[in-house]
């Protein structure tokens, strides 16, 4: 693999592969800086990714108070969590062909409608599997913001001004993640789960509001045609290639790890011998700013490492917090999940960002591929990962995420031999 600078789809949510720059004219009427509408649209679609992971990810942090309530184990409560993000995995792309028949602000609208909807019949779940079914459904909607977000911005804003409106975009989904998290983590400490959610479906609807509200009319968009046979011909292409193939399941392996840790350590920390509130639990998920400096880093150790080194480094980092946190010592179990999501956000970033410079036609399926496995990933990590956890405790969820580590390493390890295999070829074709 040759080295790949990062770019916003290597954030978590980032579906739409950019447009490369074109040069904007005098005539060019689309938004920049400090022009009409731009401010208006920043925020839309910063409030919009607030409100998409603020409730994608509104139980996890309150798996154990679900658990209790329901009388289940870890791995039945964390299909709440799975529902969800498999939910958006499967709908990410046919979102993505959505948008490019009935308009992007549409699509994002209608998504944002259902699941705040959703999001407010949570709360009065009456059992385990209604509440597992609305998360489904929930997830499934909130497919539409990214598949959708990163092509209204390729339309609507000068490509000079691009990489700062999708940065905002993606402010919003890191700050909805992290902050759904500690919100409903304090809440429920002092009115339970049901509340907690409560809130955030309610935070939600204010957002989608606003979000419909600032919005400006998109003036660049032009409707194609529903055509699922050049649809499904794109898709078998992108998995037929070797390359794109082996950076879709790294980004569904990294994902498994991050998905199994953050679901369980809520029941890990609630236990001897740390016994920690609701609240402090929710509070652990601030260390998600870790990842946003590790990913915006990760450009540079491509530049340094390349891919394949800097992929390794990730691994390798991952695969030292997940022993680390076996320690039995609050310090070294947040060490431990520092060294966790930084190698996580950064091989993350790495993966995908090399999924758009691979593709060469049809990059926002590819996109949206790569997407689905990750997603993917984040089910099978949440149910294995709090299966191993039940049958195992911690050392089980770890062990789960360091085979998946492994399988990274294993799988790069073969991409550097298909190079090597490939760069022998050519002196050959030469002649």
């Amino acid at each position: 693999m040759s080295p790949a600078s990062t770019g916003a789809s290597a954030i978590p949510g980032a579906v739409m592969s950019v447009p490369a720059p074109a040069s904007a004219s005098a005539s060019d009427t689309r938004m920049t800086p400090g022009g009409p509408g731009y401010r208006r649209m920043s925020l839309a679609l910063f409030l919009a990714g607030v409100a998409t992971f603020a409730l994608l990810y509104s139980t996890q942090a309150l798996l154990p108070l679900i658990s209790g309530e329901f009388g289940v184990a870890a791995s039945e409560a964390s299909w709440t969590v799975a529902a969800a993000t498999g939910g958006l995995a499967l709908f990410v792309l046919p979102m993505s062909a959505l948008s490019e028949r009935f308009g992007r602000r549409t699509i994002m609208t209608a998504s944002l409608v259902v699941a705040v909807t959703v999001g407010v019949l949570v709360p009065f779940a009456p059992s385990l599997g209604t509440l597992v079914a609305l998360r489904a459904v929930q997830g499934a909607a909130l497919a539409g913001l990214p598949a959708s977000a990163q092509a209204y911005l390729a339309e609507e804003v000068r490509p000079k001004a691009l990489v700062t409106a999708i940065g905002l975009f993606v402010a919003g989904n890191s700050v909805g993640g992290m902050s759904g998290r500690v919100i409903t983590g304090w809440v429920a400490q002092e009115w339970g789960w049901r509340t907690a959610v409560g809130v955030i479906g309610v935070v939600a609807v204010l957002c989608a509001v606003a979000f419909r509200l600032l919005l400006p009319a998109p003036r660049h968009f032009a409707a194609g045609s529903l055509r699922p046979r050049i649809l499904l011909g794109t898709v078998r292409g992108h998995l037929s290639d070797p390359l794109l193939r082996r950076l879709y399941a790294i980004g569904a392996l990294f994902m498994t790890v991050f998905g199994g840790v953050y679901t369980v350590i809520g029941y890990r920390l609630t236990e001897a011998p740390f016994s920690l509130p609701q609240g402090i639990i929710g509070s652990v998920f601030l260390v998600y700013l870790v990842g946003t400096v590790s990913a915006s880093t990760a450009g540079r150790l491509v530049g340094r490492f390349g891919r394949r080194g800097a992929l390794y480094l990730a691994g390798g980092t991952t695969a030292a917090g997940l022993l680390l946190s076996l320690v039995p010592s609050i310090p070294l179990v947040l060490l431990g999940l520092v060294l966790i999501t930084a190698g996580f956000f950064a091989g993350h970033a790495v993966a995908s960002s090399a999924v758009s410079k691979t593709a060469t036609h049809g990059r926002a399926q590819a996109s949206a591929l790569y997407q689905s496995a990750y997603y993917v990933g984040s089910s099978v990590g949440s149910t294995v990962g709090a299966t191993a956890f039940h049958a195992s405790g911690w050392a089980g969820t770890v062990t789960v995420g360091v085979l998946a580590v492994l399988g990274v390493v294993a799988i790069t390890v073969l991409g550097s031999h298909a190079a090597r295999t490939a760069a022998r070829r050519e002196p050959v074709a030469a002649h």
